[in-house]
């Protein structure tokens, strides 16, 4: 308990530094996210309508699973340099498998007869998509989001080690003094912020599954 209260006092004594961190952490997290989204989501969807596509890309994707995020900030340090830049293309790479995968296999499992059915009730391939085929896909692809959110959270602590800030650096920092209540003030609002994420996609997954009954 005195571990914690020297946290919180560390936290309220350096405030602008702390919810600066906060801010920073944030930002790259939902900037990763974002992009992620916008790159996976349309590519996913590719996948599942051109399966010959689907076998390279896929594979390819989820080959950068394997690669863990310190290596890859690692990599791409005497190519961009340190900074906000490149921990945030190695979030974006992590953020991007989960998404891929879940928007591919969302749109897999809707059922070809469905598809059928509407076309037959004179639906355009583009109204299909939206009214049919991504509603019922979208339990599955919010899944994706989630986890991938819930990662970057919590790998954006990485962002420190090239200089990139975000509550990473006071775990860094308290790692290397040995001073746990430092480290302490970066861990607990990281955890807090990948709960967060966890229970409000959760809350959006529930009130999307409305639309696959």
């Amino acid at each position: 308990m005195e571990v914690l209260s020297q946290a919180i006092e560390y936290a309220a004594t350096n405030s602008d530094r702390f919810w600066e961190a906060v801010r920073v952490h944030v930002s790259i997290s939902l900037y990763a996210l974002l992009i992620a989204v916008v790159i996976c989501v349309p590519l996913g969807i590719v996948c599942a309508k051109k399966q010959w596509l689907s076998g390279p890309i896929m594979g390819l994707f989820n080959s950068l699973r394997v690669i863990p995020s310190l290596a890859v900030l690692v990599i791409l340090l005497p190519l961009i340099g340190t900074g906000f830049t490149p921990a945030l293309v190695a979030l974006t790479l992590l953020a991007c498998p989960p998404v891929l995968i879940n928007t591919y296999m969302g749109f897999r499992s809707v059922e070809p007869s469905i598809i059928e059915a509407a076309s037959g009730m004179g639906m355009s391939g583009g109204r299909i998509m939206r009214k049919v085929e991504l509603p019922l896909a979208l339990p599955l692809l919010l899944s994706g989001v989630k986890t991938a959110a819930v990662e970057v959270i919590a790998s954006a602590t990485l962002a420190a080690f090239i200089g990139g800030g975000g509550l990473g650096t006071f775990i860094i920092n308290g790692l290397g003094m040995y001073k746990f209540s430092l480290l302490l003030v970066g861990a607990i609002p990281v955890a807090l912020l990948a709960i967060l994420s966890e229970i409000g996609f959760a809350l959006i997954e529930r009130v999307s599954t409305r639309y696959a009954r």
